[in-house]
């Protein structure tokens, strides 16, 4: 890791990808050729919307999807990495990361329709039987093919733009920059520092919905961030609010008081999917969980009128503050 920045100059590049867009600024030296890399982060981002897209109709996830039970099919190896570390986070949260509701988040509207169904039939919805997707999958990863044991429908929507954030982080790796900061939205991913040895500094959002003003900043060095939340994404229906991530124990959106959740991991594919694990399982189960498995976590709880943060470091339950 390099943090002789001074004779090296700032880039920054960007582009569309998964309905956003992602950033990635670095230092290098000056005259550094941008266009390869450009192309490269363009096609890393392209390859995970081709593999793990929903809506992608010609998507790799799509076509397991519409696959019958018992078809053994191949998948690339990245989606393969994906779906394997979402199944393991599912079973270390309790079920609390689940990918198999892909039919609820249709159903709400959260997916390419995005046109709510009736009142009654997503009731209906709620109350049907469906299988985990850890028992509904077979992954055989060293064949890079898996099958359906069971009906299922897959979402990755908590996990790909994570992965996504890597797959930009290692174009950086390979172009041999050492110190940057890449994103797609809210998910970050750091390498090295800024001149003067400076961590990269990251913002983090109030969850208010509507508006975007920061509540505070978190310094990353070698690490990623990710944000799961109740304030970006949502839909009314008969006169009520409804937040995009689905409770799957309950078969419906989510109904706690927790506005959002940060992680902080090695990986911005780990930090995506455990911050929604942490979002599901609410303000005591999840600090409870990320305490026991050693996180860095930042919850943010709504107390009436007012937000309460509750900061995990190391594991370690931090003091707990109070804002409007």
């Amino acid at each position: 890791m390099s943090t002789d920045t001074a004779n090296r100059q700032r880039y920054s590049l960007n582009g569309p990808t998964m309905g956003s867009r992602y950033t990635a600024l670095f230092y290098a030296a000056p005259g550094f050729d941008t266009e390869p890399l450009q192309q490269r982060l363009a096609e890393a981002v392209a390859r995970v919307d081709r593999q793990m897209s929903n809506w992608n109709p010609d998507s790799d996830l799509n076509r397991i999807n519409a696959a019958p039970q018992q078809q053994w099919l191949e998948v690339p190896a990245a989606l393969m990495t994906v779906l394997s570390t979402a199944l393991r986070v599912g079973q270390q949260s309790a079920g609390a990361f689940e990918i198999g509701v892909g039919d609820l988040v249709q159903g709400w509207g959260f997916g390419p329709a995005q046109q709510p169904l009736e009142p009654a039939t997503l009731a209906a919805m709620a109350h049907q039987s469906r299988p985990r997707a850890a028992s509904a999958l077979e992954l055989a990863p060293q064949q890079q093919r898996l099958r359906k044991r069971a009906p299922v429908t897959l979402d990755l929507n908590g996990i790909a733009k994570g992965f996504g954030v890597d797959e930009l982080a290692r174009c950086l790796d390979q172009s041999g920059i050492s110190d940057y900061l890449v994103g797609i939205d809210g998910e970050m991913r750091a390498r090295g520092n800024k001149p003067g040895a400076h961590p990269w500094v990251v913002a983090l959002e109030k969850p208010h919905r509507g508006v975007r003003e920061v509540m505070g900043v978190m310094e990353l060095s070698d690490a990623a961030i990710a944000t799961s939340g109740d304030y970006r994404q949502w839909v009314d229906i008969a006169g009520q609010s409804y937040a995009h991530t689905l409770d799957p124990s309950r078969g419906m959106p989510l109904d706690n008081r927790v506005a959002s959740v940060s992680v902080v991991a090695s990986s911005c594919m780990l930090a995506d999917a455990w911050a929604t694990a942490l979002l599901v399982l609410g303000e005591v189960e999840g600090p409870r969980l990320a305490q026991e498995r050693g996180m860095d976590a930042l919850f943010v709880i709504r107390d009436a009128t007012q937000l309460r943060e509750v900061s995990i470091v190391g594991g370690r339950l931090q003091a707990q503050i109070e804002s409007r």
